[in-house]
């Protein structure tokens, strides 16, 4: 079957990441309550990386930030769209950028076919 997923890189600073966290089970919720088929937020945890460029290097992360890395899988693009334009007009999602624990201009996003899948 066919798959499409929402990518999300973030700095976030690191005393924001238990607000954060909050932020994100309200999502994980609220995505999965419209119909998302999966939703992960991770922390980056081994950023020393010898061979080649990490997340952190990647978004220029100072010292006192680190990154997270996130997806959505949705079953395809016509499905992602009426599941975010239904999480969009949820009540739990009306964050004014001033509540949230990073800047927005700090996180990247773009939607992805799903070229490869192997699970267990």
């Amino acid at each position: 079957m066919p798959k499409y997923v929402d990518g999300f890189v973030i700095r976030l600073p690191k005393e924001k990441v238990s607000a954060y966290k909050k932020m994100a089970q309200l999502g994980a919720k609220v995505w999965m309550e419209h119909g998302a088929l999966e939703y992960r937020e991770c922390v980056a945890e081994d950023t020393e990386i010898p061979y080649c460029k990490s997340f952190t290097q990647l978004t220029r992360a100072k010292a006192e930030e680190t990154v997270v890395f996130a997806w959505i899988l949705y079953r395809n693009k016509k499905h992602r769209d009426l599941v975010n334009k239904r999480v969009m007009a949820d009540p739990r999602m009306q964050i004014p950028p001033t509540g949230m624990p990073f800047d927005p201009k700090n996180m990247v996003f773009s939607g992805f076919e799903v070229l490869v899948e192997k699970t267990q």
